[in-house]
């Protein structure tokens, strides 16, 4: 089981790769798992949005964790995606799910049929009643129509032990700060959002599930670092090189920018599956002219 000070730091929300046929290319995906634990994060996110995950069967789900436990052989945390707007249908995922070599979960908060804050909070009470373990809340309006406030955030967390994080993917620093000032002692508030991590933590943030960390797992976890020592001013000096790169390997939807920046990196082909698409070929010349910058 994971402890709290595994989580400070930098995550990684491993993508999927695909073949040239779409389909799921383990080679390259035990490849990415070593590259970023080469590189320096401190634990791993399998089958969250980068993964691409809505487009993954049950089997696949299977296999591509498969593969990351085999290539991480216990190395870091590997952290496991599990959400669903049918709270029934997610118990009941979770009580078929085997966990071994998992050492928590990240649940996106419900998507599409917009419950209110009751029923955000009555869902992630029923999962915390049958997960066998520590649950990090996922919080991304932008994909999910729906914001779990911060008085939810803080009220799950003084509830229930094992939701002991929060991935927090928006850029309002006022509900940031408001969860970072009331979360008790023992509860992780990680950043959701690249762009915005080096002032997330100097706010007093933990760390970051980061999809940059994919392509620049050195260079990014090493800006979380410095930023958790309170050493800003080499901290900020790496923030602000990746500030042009992080405006453009979004502008196409994740993950097709840092597909992109893997192919470059020469760890896999930049393949999605439909309904997404490869970024265009001017967004490519221009995220491969920041690269060879990085």
């Amino acid at each position: 089981m994971i402890s709290l000070n595994q989580l400070n730091g930098t995550g990684v929300a491993l993508v999927t790769p695909f073949d040239q046929q779409k389909e799921v290319d383990h080679t390259a995906l035990s490849k990415l798992v070593n590259f970023v634990i080469d590189g320096g994060v401190d634990f791993l996110v399998a089958l969250g949005t980068t993964a691409e995950t809505a487009t993954l069967n049950e089997k696949e789900k299977l296999e591509v964790v498969k593969t990351i436990k085999e290539a991480n052989t216990g190395r870091v945390p590997l952290i496991l995606g599990m959400g669903n707007n049918d709270t029934r249908q997610l118990i009941d995922t979770i009580n078929k799910t085997d966990f071994d070599g998992i050492d928590a979960i990240l649940s996106v908060t419900p998507f599409y049929n917009k419950p209110n804050q009751e029923g955000l909070y009555q869902h992630y009470k029923a999962i915390s009643e049958v997960s066998p373990l520590p649950i990090i809340l996922y919080n991304v309006p932008s994909r999910t129509s729906v914001n779990l406030n911060p008085e939810t955030t803080l009220r799950l967390a003084r509830d229930f032990e094992n939701i002991i994080a929060i991935k927090e993917a928006t850029t309002d620093f006022v509900q940031i700060m408001d969860i970072i000032k009331h979360k008790p002692e023992h509860f992780i508030v990680l950043s959701g959002d690249d762009a915005t991590t080096f002032p997330f933590i100097t706010l007093g943030g933990n760390g970051v599930i980061s999809v940059i960390a994919n392509a620049f797992p050195n260079k990014f976890s090493t800006m979380v670092k410095e930023a958790i020592l309170g050493n800003n001013i080499e901290a900020r000096e790496i923030h602000y090189r990746f500030t042009d790169i992080l405006k453009d390997v979004f502008i196409e939807g994740n993950p097709a920018g840092i597909k992109a920046l893997l192919n470059m990196r020469e760890i896999l082909d930049n393949q999605l599956r439909l309904p997404l698409v490869e970024i265009s070929s001017k967004t490519y010349s221009r995220l491969k002219d920041q690269f060879n910058k990085l």
